[in-house]
C-alpha cells in the first residue's frame, strides 16, 4: 500500500459541491504552509459536460406544427424551462469563477505584494486544476489507460541481455552475455518486484544487510560462493549479512592495506594522497571491496558481465554502491579514455590473455597516465606457476603485455601483482619496433566510445587530457577543475561556479520539499534507526541528462551519503570526460535504449532538460517508453523529480497516470515557463498464485 504522496494535499481527482472543493483547498492551504516550494498544477482549460435529456427544441406536435418549449402554460414546459435556466446558471457560475480567477492570478503576480498574496493565487491555480480534473474524467479512461504489469518471469529483466537471442543470432557461447539492443526488444508493460520484495533498509545499515528476496540469489549460492568478497555473507532467516566484525569477514581491510603497501603507501588511507580517487572494479564479487573503501572517500565502480541469476551486479546495488553490466567480450566500455585513478580485478574469471591481450589493452585504454592495475589470481602466483607450464606460459605473456604496453611491474605478493602505468608518452617510442601494440590512429582514438569493438591498439594517445594522477588536485580539491582543464572544453571557471552555486539550491530546495514526505506517516522498518541529519533517505541517485555533474557536487558539498550516476546522452556535447576527471562517476547512454542495470536499482531519477532534448531530436523514441525505463529501474516507493518547460511536463504528467505514479506539479518561483514534476513510484506488491 503506498501512501500518498503530499500530506494534505490529494493528487487524486475529486468530486463534490464547490463549497467542498474550496474548504478543502483552504484546508490544503494551511497544513502546506511550511513548505518553501509552491505548489501548482497544470493550467488547461476545461469544460463540465451537462447531459441535457430534455425534448428537442422543435418537437413535433400531434397536428404536425412545432410547439414552443418556451410557452408558459403546461407544468412540464415549466419544469423544463426551469432546469435550462439552472444549467445556463451554472456554467456561467463556472466561466466566471475560472475568468476572474485567471485576472486574479494574473494580478497578483505582477503586484508588489506577490508575498502576501501568492497563498491565495496558488490556491486559486489549485482549483482551476482541480476543476479541470473532474471534466477530465468526465471524459472516461480512452486516452488514460493504465499499464499492465510485467508477467513473473520479467522481474529481472533487462533489455538487450537476451542469452538466448543472442545465440540465436550466431554468437558464440564467450559473447552470448553481450549487450545487444535490437528493435523491438523493450517491453510496455510495468516491471512488478519480487513476491516477497521489502524496501532496502536506510544507509549505512543496509550496506551491510539487505533481505535475501529482493535478490536472485539462492541461500546454496551464498554457502558455495568461494571467491574473496562471496565468503563474507552470512544466511540469516529473510536477510543477508555482511558482517565487517565478524570471523566470517574475509580480510578486506587486510586486502586493502596489502595494496597500498604495495603501491608504496601506509595504508588504504593514503589512497587520496596518491592521486586515487576513483576505482573500477571488474568483476567485483560483491562489491566489499568498494564498500570498505567508501569509508575513505574513495569511489569504486563495480563492472561485471549481465548474470542471469542477478548476483554480482544486482547484489552491490542492492546495497548501495555503484554498479552497472559491462562486458569485456566484444566491446568497448562506455567510458572516456583515462578515467579511472585504479583498476582493481580480483578472481574473476577474465581471461587476460586471451585475444592476443585484447582486453588487457582496453584496461590501458581507461587507466589514467600513471594510475594502477592490480589484480589477484592463482596464475600471478609464483610457486604455483612454475610446476604447471600452461600457467606459466599465461603468466609470462600477460607479463610481457605489461611491459610493452609501458607498465612499471611494482610489486608481487601471494596472488596479487601490481602494474603501474607510465606517466610519459616517450615510452611507446622508447620500445622495441614491432614489440606491443600499436598507437591508436586519431580515427580509432574515439575520446568516449559508445559500445565501439574493441581495438587492439593503445588509445588515449591523442587526447588532450593526459595528466599524470600525481600531476591532478588530490580530492576534494580535485572536483574544481584547473582553468586550464576547463578549457579543453570551452569553459571557464566562473561557468562551473555558477553551476554548482544553481544546484546548491536546487538541493536544498529538493530536500526540504522530500523530507517531510518521506519522514511523515512513514512506518519504521525493521533494523531501521530513525536517521541523523543529513538524513540518508536516498542512497542510489541517478541523473538522467547531467552538464557538468552539478547535481553530484551539490550533493556531496551538502554531506549527502549519496553516490550519482552522471549520465550524458549520447545527443548532448560530451562532457563525460569532465565528470570523470571531477572525481565523479558518469556513462555515456542513448536514453532510446535500455540502461544497463537491472530492475529496481536507484532510489531517486532527476530528469532535467531530457524531454527538452528528445523534442529538439524530433523524439526518436516515445516519451511513454523513456518513463517505463525510469520505472523499471527505480525502486518501489522511489522518487522522480522532472525539470523541463511546462508544455513538456502537462504531457509528462498526463503519461504519469498511465505508469500508476503520484505526481504533483510545483511552481518555480514567478518562472512560467518552466515546472518541476515530482511523482513517485507506488510499491505494488505482486500477488501470490
Amino acid at each position: 500500500m503506498s501512501r500518498p504522496l503530499l500530506r494534505g494535499v490529494s493528487a487524486t481527482r475529486i468530486s463534490g459541491s464547490s463549497n467542498d472543493l474550496l474548504d478543502s483547498q483552504v484546508k490544503n492551504k494551511t497544513e502546506k504552509e511550511g513548505l518553501n516550494r509552491k505548489h501548482s498544477s497544470l493550467r488547461f482549460p476545461f469544460w463540465l459536460p451537462f447531459s441535457d435529456n430534455s425534448p428537442s427544441k422543435h418537437n413535433a406536435t400531434d397536428n404536425g406544427f412545432a410547439s414552443d418549449p418556451f410557452t408558459v402554460g403546461a407544468p412540464r414546459s415549466r419544469h423544463r424551462l426551469t432546469m435550462l435556466f439552472l444549467k445556463s446558471s451554472l456554467v456561467m457560475i463556472v466561466i466566471l469563477a475560472l475568468t476572474g480567477s485567471f485576472w486574479w492570478a494574473l494580478s497578483i503576480s505582477t503586484s508588489s505584494r506577490g508575498p502576501i498574496f501568492h497563498s491565495y493565487r496558488r490556491l486559486q491555480e489549485q482549483l482551476v486544476s482541480d476543476l479541470w480534473d473532474i471534466g477530465e474524467l468526465s471524459l472516461g479512461a480512452s486516452k488514460t489507460k493504465e499499464l499492465e504489469f510485467c508477467p513473473e518471469e520479467l522481474e529481472n529483466y533487462i533489455p538487450c541481455f537476451n542469452v538466448s537471442e543472442n545465440l540465436d543470432s550466431g554468437f558464440s557461447d564467450g559473447n552470448r552475455y553481450d549487450r545487444e539492443c535490437r528493435q523491438g526488444s523493450r517491453q510496455s508493460c510495468l516491471v512488478l518486484p519480487p513476491l516477497n520484495y521489502k524496501i532496502p533498509l536506510r544507509w549505512p545499515i543496509g550496506r551491510d544487510i539487505i533481505w535475501v528476496s529482493n535478490v536472485k540469489i539462492t541461500g546454496q549460492e551464498v554457502f558455495s560462493s568461494g571467491s574473496l568478497t562471496k565468503r563474507m555473507m552470512m544466511l540469516e532467516e529473510e536477510q543477508i549479512s555482511f558482517r565487517s566484525a565478524s570471523p566470517m569477514f574475509d580480510g578486506v581491510e587486510d586486502y586493502s592495506h596489502q595494496i597500498a603497501e604495495m603501491i608504496g603507501l601506509r595504508n588504504e588511507s593514503n589512497f587520496i594522497q596518491a592521486g586515487i580517487r576513483t576505482i573500477l572494479d571488474i568483476g567485483c564479487g560483491y562489491g566489499s571491496f568498494g564498500a570498505h573503501l567508501f569509508s575513505k572517500q574513495i569511489l569504486t565502480m563495480c563492472i561485471a558481465n549481465y548474470e542471469s541469476s542477478g548476483s554480482q551486479v544486482q547484489l552491490t546495488l542492492e546495497r548501495g554502491l555503484p554498479a552497472m553490466i559491462g562486458s569485456f567480450s566484444s566491446k568497448q566500455l562506455p567510458y572516456p579514455s583515462l578515467s579511472f585513478d585504479l583498476l582493481h580485478c580480483a578472481f574473476s574469471g577474465i581471461d587476460w590473455d586471451q585475444k592476443g591481450g585484447i582486453f588487457l589493452i582496453e584496461v590501458d585504454r581507461v587507466l589514467k597516465p600513471g594510475g594502477y592495475f592490480v589484480w589477484t589470481s592463482p596464475l600471478t602466483n609464483v610457486h604455483s606457476t612454475r610446476s604447471d607450464k600452461e600457467k606459466q606460459k599465461r603468466w609470462n605473456f600477460v607479463r610481457d603485455l605489461a611491459e610493452n604496453l609501458c607498465w612499471e611491474l611494482m610489486s608481487q605478493q601471494d596472488k596479487t601483482v601490481v602494474w603501474k602505468k607510465t606517466s610519459k608518452k616517450s615510452c611507446y617510442n622508447s620500445r622495441k619496433p614491432g614489440s606491443g601494440p600499436s598507437i591508436c590512429s586519431r580515427g580509432q582514438d574515439a575520446e568516449s566510445p559508445y559500445y565501439r569493438p574493441l581495438q587492439n591498439c593503445i588509445g588515449g594517445m591523442h587526447s588532450r587530457r593526459w595528466v599524470p594522477i600525481e600531476e591532478r588536485e588530490t580530492w576534494p580539491s580535485r572536483s574544481n577543475l584547473k582553468p586550464t582543464e576547463l578549457a579543453l572544453y570551452g569553459l571557464q571557471s566562473e561557468e562551473l561556479n555558477e553551476d554548482t552555486a544553481n544546484y546548491k539550491t536546487t538541493v536544498c530546495n529538493y530536500w526540504s520539499l522530500l523530507s517531510p514526505l518521506i519522514f511523515s506517516d512513514h512506518p519504521k522498518r525493521p533494523g531501521d534507526e530513525d536517521p541523523s541529519p543529513p538524513y540518508n533517505m536516498l542512497r542510489n541517485v541517478l541523473d538522467m541528462n547531467t552538464r557538468y555533474g552539478g547535481l553530484n557536487a551539490a550533493l556531496l558539498e551538502a554531506g549527502k551519503s549519496v553516490w550519482v550516476m552522471n549520465v550524458v546522452p549520447t545527443t548532448e556535447p560530451n562532457y563525460l570526460p569532465l565528470i570523470l576527471d571531477r572525481g565523479y562517476f558518469g556513462v555515456l547512454h542513448d536514453w532510446c535504449e535500455a540502461f544497463p542495470t537491472y530492475p529496481r536499482t536507484y532510489d531517486m531519477v532527476h530528469v532535467e532538460g531530457l524531454l527538452s532534448l528528445e523534442a529538439s531530436q524530433h523524439w526518436r523514441c516515445n516519451m511513454l517508453h523513456i518513463f517505463i525505463e525510469i520505472d523499471r529501474l527505480l525502486r518501489p516507493e522511489g522518487w522522480i523529480i522532472i525539470h523541463d518547460t511546462t508544455p513538456l511536463i502537462e504531457s509528462a504528467r498526463a503519461l504519469t497516470r498511465q505508469l500508476k505514479w503520484e505526481a504533483r506539479v510545483i511552481e518555480i518561483g514567478s518562472n512560467n515557463n518552466e515546472r518541476l514534476l515530482i511523482c513517485q513510484k507506488p510499491f505494488f506488491k505482486r500477488q501470490s498464485s
